[in-house]
């Protein structure tokens, strides 16, 4: 290769990353220009729909597009997940997810989806407690006497969940593998049905979001046990924590986050991540959430990336513990 070659092909590629630098740059400054679907692989009027709609809307007014909401429930949130991981890689399709997609990487190795490989980290959204309720007709009064009930008539009573890998399946197993008892879970397609068979009697007992959940506890349609987190919520602050009521160093919550197709550009993803980082940051939406039960979470991609790989492993542990892997 002769002096004026190299100096050709040096400049060539000089240009080339001008090109692609520019190129990403501009992907960036022109996003969005169509409506963003953000898949919710959950049922309407839970807790990552409620919070999805909330950020939908922020979204929309920051980045003068819509963004529409749509729900995709079933099998444990998997359905409405392979339908984000086969969107094209465009920023137009978005997967909002829980700790239930961390879950599934180890009790569900049919899901036909990958996390860490088929998605990218955007950006996590909040944290939440859960609520331990009963159905009045159960007859306790206390976290103290259902346990001594379940330990009195062990595959007899029930719990409820949304799923399996649910953060609601995953407490209640928990939840029996520290108090050694035996309850069956029942598990529903979507949280809302989930509801309707604890409210309705058909099932004992279940885990839910405080956050949609303490309406009903306050009118006694169900019986608060305990809430999940290291300390006493501040919207039930009148009950104590399941470590508290007799299951000592329990905890398990739900968070929420979004996650894009794998190969989604750069650009937009650091976008949507500074965008729902400022969000999070408006202290009406700390204070409006707080009130809920709920606490904002910011990270950058990388750092939710670590977080995610941190809670696959951690549940795996459990999941494995409980002899939980699907067949």
């Amino acid at each position: 290769m002769t002096a004026l070659t190299r100096a050709f092909v040096v400049r060539g590629l000089a240009v080339l990353a001008i090109v692609l630098i520019a190129g990403g740059n501009a992907s960036a400054q022109s996003y969005p220009t169509k409506a963003v679907r953000m898949i919710v692989p959950f049922g309407a009027g839970g807790p990552a729909d409620v919070y999805a709609r909330v950020l939908a809307q922020h979204l929309q007014e920051n980045l003068k597009q819509n963004f529409i909401v749509e729900n995709r429930p079933g099998a444990g949130a998997i359905i409405g997940t392979i339908e984000v991981a086969k969107a094209a890689p465009d920023g137009y399709t978005l997967l909002v997810m829980s700790n239930t997609h961390t879950v599934n990487e180890s009790l569900s190795p049919k899901r036909n989806y990958d996390l860490m490989r088929d998605f990218v980290p955007v950006s996590p959204i909040n944290d939440a407690d859960l609520l331990m309720v009963v159905n009045p007709g159960v007859g306790v009064k206390n976290l103290k006497d259902f346990i001594a009930l379940a330990k009195s008539k062990p595959g007899q009573l029930n719990y409820a969940s949304s799923g399996p890998g649910t953060p609601y399946h995953m407490a209640g197993e928990l939840f029996k593998h520290m108090t050694g008892t035996n309850i069956q879970h029942v598990p529903h397609k979507t949280s809302g049905d989930m509801r309707t068979s604890v409210l309705g009697g058909h099932v004992q007992m279940m885990f839910d979001a405080i956050t949609v959940l303490a309406p009903n506890a306050r009118d006694g349609k169900v019986l608060a046990l305990g809430t999940t987190g290291k300390k006493r919520s501040t919207v039930m602050p009148e009950v104590p924590t399941v470590d508290e009521a007799g299951v000592p160093g329990y905890e398990s919550t739900i968070w929420l986050g979004v996650m894009a197709p794998a190969k989604t550009p750069q650009p937009i993803v650091d976008l949507l991540n500074a965008e729902i980082r400022k969000i999070m940051a408006r202290p009406e939406i700390q204070d409006a959430w707080g009130r809920q039960g709920a606490v904002p979470m910011t990270m950058t991609p990388p750092e939710f990336g670590k977080f995610l790989n941190a809670d696959i492993a951690k549940w795996a542990k459990v999941v494995s513990a409980a002899g939980l892997v699907d067949k």
